[in-house]
């Protein structure tokens, strides 16, 4: 029962924020102009402070070296699901609007903002702190290259490549907060703490604000959006029945230390990235469509975690 309850309350937290932003938009505090603020604050300022923050204050230069070879198995996982969400988008005939947001969703989940606490509060920040990590590292790369332009595609209609394009998507904001936090720590440089103390602030706002576009965002869908499509169902398969089978399939077999592999398939089966609808905001895609399936996957990883841990735990 203990371990049920800490798994539920990472996801109510979460719950919570989405909650306020919900309800001070009804209340009429926030309008499209605050939208588009909010979703430009989260992905060109909060999100890439917090990035360079989290690698330079979680990581050492060992510790990065030695679990980098770990990477493997969530790009592996999280590249096969995306050919499996390629077949899956044809098969259940998703509308061309949204079939970038389809793939992008269905391989991507949400490693930090519920996925960390989750796993914090199952199996303790000491010992899980390393694996969560080594996945977030893949998962957000993966997210901020292939996911973003997945979404930037429905947003802008047929695409054509450019390369200079292209390297703006990967080199977006958030990536290069990543990868100025792993260069930090390959070559030993520390900060000052003044500016270390500047990115954990400002990189706070990160959690908080995405919640608050989120709940502003289903604020503005209907009820019946929340329904069951070929779309929804399709990408709720994906993230809570796909992504855990794949992920056990690769790690289970492995003499990698138990509580990677079970960091690894709960980090696997978390919601739709929380960034998706803000980045859909930002780029044209269908915000309102990645909202819904942000909340129904939160919504719904309420039940799938505890029975995820208690099949882990067997």
């Amino acid at each position: 029962m203990l371990l049920f309850a800490h798994s539920v309350a990472g996801v109510v937290e979460i719950l919570i924020m989405i909650a306020l932003g919900y309800l001070l938009t009804n209340l009429g505090w926030f309008d499209e102009k605050a939208s588009k603020l909010i979703a430009r604050l989260v992905t060109q300022v909060a999100l890439p402070a917090y990035m360079a923050y989290t690698i330079v204050d979680k990581f050492t230069f060992k510790r990065l070296i030695s679990t980098l070879p770990d990477l493997r198995f969530p790009v592996l996982s999280m590249m096969i699901l995306f050919v499996i969400s390629i077949v899956f988008a044809r098969v259940l005939h998703i509308k061309k609007t949204h079939v970038g947001l389809f793939e992008s969703m269905f391989f991507n989940s949400n490693t930090v903002f519920v996925g960390l606490p989750v796993n914090v509060a199952l199996f303790g920040e000491a010992k899980s702190l390393p694996y969560i990590l080594v996945y977030y590292m893949a998962n957000t790369t993966i997210f901020w290259t292939l996911g973003v332009y997945l979404i930037q595609r429905d947003g802008q209609g047929d695409y054509k490549f450019s390369l200079s394009q292209t390297l703006k998507k990967v080199f977006s904001p958030p990536l290069l907060g990543f990868m100025v936090g792993v260069v930090l720590v390959l070559l030993k440089i520390q900060l000052p703490k003044f500016i270390m103390a500047d990115l954990n602030y400002v990189g706070g706002l990160t959690v908080p604000l995405s919640m608050i576009f989120i709940g502003i965002a289903v604020a503005n869908v209907s009820l019946h959006d929340l329904t069951l499509t070929r779309a929804n169902l399709g990408i709720l398969f994906g993230r809570f029945l796909a992504a855990p089978a794949l992920m056990s399939l690769l790690v289970l077999p492995t003499a990698m230390p138990i509580m990677m592999k079970q960091v690894f398939i709960i980090q696997s089966a978390m919601p739709v990235m929380t960034n998706a609808p803000v980045v859909s905001k930002l780029y044209g895609a269908d915000s309102s469509f990645a909202a819904v399936m942000v909340t129904e996957t939160t919504l719904l990883s309420l039940l799938v975690i505890p029975i995820l841990m208690v099949l882990l735990n067997k």
